[in-house]
């Protein structure tokens, strides 16, 4: 049995796709195989297509880059019978700011996450896949390939994977270094050595992606919980977590939290349990007073919504979304004016600027904000930033608009008194000059 590195898992936690985490040489194929991989591989290989699919529906998995759509149903949209060939995409582009958990799986668990890939592949008829990881991350790029090598030579990637005559090649891809990558179609169109912008729908990727091929893609958290649902069973990983939101997921809390850091817990479970018991709770005895749940393109939470349960559907009903699982914990000493302009910084430095509400909006939306920071505010700037943003919602190619335009609203709506300060500031600077 390999030892443990790290401190033992917490009993907050629920580990599934971090169980390896700690391991000695957990990233390596021969700790993975003496820890009970490519069990479930072998598994689906006697299941029919079909079976795999279901399987992964009763799961009740949903997508973790983001998006969160069930996963079984989105496999099933492949057509098997196409006479294209299959392909699988793997986004490990991980843009989203406050997300820092798809590093994770792949520098310490790679090998299962190219199980989940397998299975993927058994369940679409799919026989080539491609790992796109974002540029920034390099020493992964590297650990990937490392891995990659590992189970070819060892013959778990290859033309008779694992000695069951199934055939799968899989490489990996330097991301363009742009957030509009994790965009589906964009990341299809930068995998494809073009210009990483995205596409109209339809047609979905699902019958022509990569190259005009069916193409599979999801995210490396969501493949990388495949293997456990094949394993023990798509009823067993679906009652971890809550009704039509199975499993476990991983949460990075940052901010203002005692014990930053990625933990695996089921869908479900209580937010603020995660941010006073998990995390640690908020330094110094300041009181909460602010919480991104899911990554920075999710609308922000007052304190006194945040007693919720953490899952897709519940986070929906309050406004807001699960996202990519990147949570950051704002204390009552939080600038929120500030905070939303280095939000609209990061969007309008990302923007494709392919299309105008996106390209225009989050300029303008930046330019409003930075002339309030500087404390050249104007009492309508307050309402014009609001309405500038629901102009740009659901007018855009793809959801970039949507994601610097929702906190954006969702800021000024509940923190209104933040720009307040800065007009009353302006108001007595202005007395005392004169």
């Amino acid at each position: 049995m390999a030892k443990l590195l790290f401190n033992q898992p917490s009993p907050l936690e629920t580990r599934i796709v971090s169980k390896n985490f700690g391991l000695e040489s957990s990233e390596t194929l021969d700790v993975y195989l003496a820890n009970g991989g490519f069990k479930a591989f072998k598994k689906a290989k006697e299941m029919t297509p079909e079976a795999i699919i279901e399987e992964v529906k009763a799961s009740s998995l949903r997508g973790r880059g983001g998006a969160g759509f069930p996963t079984g149903l989105k496999w099933s949209f492949v057509p098997r019978t196409s006479p294209k060939p299959r392909v699988l995409v793997i986004n490990a582009d991980e843009s989203e700011p406050g997300t820092c958990k798809d590093r994770l799986l792949i520098e310490y668990d790679p090998h299962q996450l190219i199980e989940g890939i397998l299975i993927a592949g058994l369940a679409v008829d799919a026989h080539v896949g491609y790992i796109y990881i974002r540029g920034e991350y390099r020493y992964l790029i590297e650990k990937m390939d490392r891995a990659l090598e590992e189970a070819y030579a060892k013959g778990y990637l290859g033309s008779n994977v694992a000695g069951t005559g199934f055939k799968f090649d899989l490489y990996t891809h330097s991301g363009a270094g742009a957030y509009e990558c994790g965009e589906e179609t964009a990341l299809l169109d930068s995998l494809e050595g073009k210009r990483g912008i995205p596409r109209m729908k339809p047609p979905f990727p699902a019958v022509a992606g990569a190259w005009g091929m069916p193409t599979l893609l999801n995210n490396v958290e969501t493949f990388s919980a495949v293997p456990s649902i094949i394993r023990d069973g798509g009823a067993a990983f679906a009652a971890l977590g809550t009704p039509k939101n199975g499993g476990t997921r991983l949460v990075c809390i940052s901010g203002h939290v005692n014990k930053p850091g990625v933990y695996e817990l089921p869908l479900g479970y209580p937010m603020m349990k995660a941010i006073n018991e998990v995390a640690g709770g908020i330094p110094g005895g300041k009181k909460l007073k602010a919480v991104v749940p899911g990554g920075s393109s999710c609308p922000i939470l007052k304190a006194d919504e945040c007693d919720i349960a953490m899952d897709y559907d519940t986070l929906a009903k309050v406004g807001s979304m699960l996202g990519s699982g990147g949570m950051v914990v704002l204390d009552e000493t939080t600038d929120m004016v500030r905070f939303a302009l280095r939000i609209m910084r990061f969007y309008q430095h990302e923007s494709c600027g392919w299309c105008i509400p996106c390209r225009e909006g989050t300029t303008w939306l930046r330019k409003i904000l930075q002339r309030f920071y500087e404390g050249q505010g104007r009492r309508e700037d307050i309402s014009l930033l609001g309405e500038l943003s629901k102009n740009m919602l659901g007018r855009t190619f793809c959801a970039l608009g949507d994601a610097a335009a929702m906190p954006t609203i969702s800021i000024v709506e509940k923190f209104t008194e933040d720009f307040e300060k800065y007009l009353a500031k302006q108001n007595k600077s202005e007395l005392v000059t004169i």
